[in-house]
């Protein structure tokens, strides 16, 4: 009984200091203080990721261009992903991580949905920026991309560790295909093994199938025909910021409007190989 009571008031100790760490910074505090922190997912090719031992990528550029429209620097909170989105929210916006570090003043690429918003009011979502879904890249030398996933028994598959790819794929169509997948570290890794031809199919995200194609490889191809049962259609995604910061969030809406109708934000999808998606809430 002690050693859970102790443990008890460690957390609520951890806490308090994480909500005092986490106080939002509105936009003229983000002024004062001379930067804009932005959270990024890290190892998330083609969105952020470490080229060459530099920072890039779709939402490394959206926060560049945002940051100078506010007339600050941007530094980067590079997250690595959690169980799910709500505990990212967590530790990147609204509360900060429990050991140590500062939350962001925003977050890329949140989930812009009703429901999820709902559930998670410690922050507001705004910008919907892009819309997502998954579908599959195969080798067009070795299977045809289009015949039903259930055809593909008896092939060397590849999709990322834990994921709605790797569930899929590993479950579906009465887990026909459970011994045919290799889980890997991501997306990317899982379409780097099409490409290395150690497995005929991948399934990821249509950004990053579509990144991996604009760096060649004319023996990939992606899939035309959505995917049978898959119970993620696709989904948008927008910027976070924490509930009592809604003039900052006020802002970005205005920045990445203008970002959308001058022509940015789809020149800095096309850097990356991407085609931009107008979501669905847009």
């Amino acid at each position: 009984m002690y050693r859970l009571n102790r443990r008890h008031l460690l957390g609520s100790i951890l806490a308090v200091l994480a909500t005092e760490r986490a106080a939002a910074l509105p936009l003229s505090k983000i002024r004062e203080k001379g930067s804009l922190r932005v959270a990024v997912y890290q190892d998330f090719e083609p969105w952020a990721w470490k080229r060459n031992g530099t920072l890039v990528g779709i939402d490394v550029d959206l926060a560049r261009a945002c940051a100078a429209e506010l007339g600050v620097p941007v530094e980067f909170m590079e997250l690595l992903a959690g169980e799910d989105v709500d505990e990212d929210l967590r530790n990147a916006v609204w509360r900060g991580p429990l050991i140590g570090g500062q939350p962001a003043d925003v977050m890329m690429h949140v989930p812009y949905d009703r429901a999820f918003a709902l559930r998670n009011d410690r922050v507001v979502i705004v910008s919907p920026y892009y819309r997502e879904r998954f579908t599959l890249i195969c080798d067009r030398t070795a299977v045809d991309c289009e015949i039903p996933p259930p055809q593909f028994k008896g092939q060397r598959l590849a999709a990322e560790l834990d994921s709605i790819p790797d569930f899929y794929l590993s479950g579906s169509f009465g887990g026909v295909l459970r011994n045919d997948v290799a889980h890997l570290p991501s997306g990317a890794a899982a379409i780097e093994a099409v490409r290395s031809r150690q497995a005929v199919a991948a399934m990821a995200t249509r950004a990053q199938v579509e990144h991996a194609l604009s760096l060649g490889g004319d023996m990939m191809v992606e899939r035309a025909a959505p995917l049978p049962a898959l119970t993620t259609p696709g989904w948008d995604v927008g910027l976070a910021v924490k509930d009592d910061s809604r003039d900052l969030a006020d802002r970005l809406e205005a920045i990445m409007a203008s970002l959308q109708t001058s022509g940015v934000l789809g020149t800095i999808f096309a850097r990356y190989g991407v085609k931009p998606e107008a979501p669905l809430a847009g």
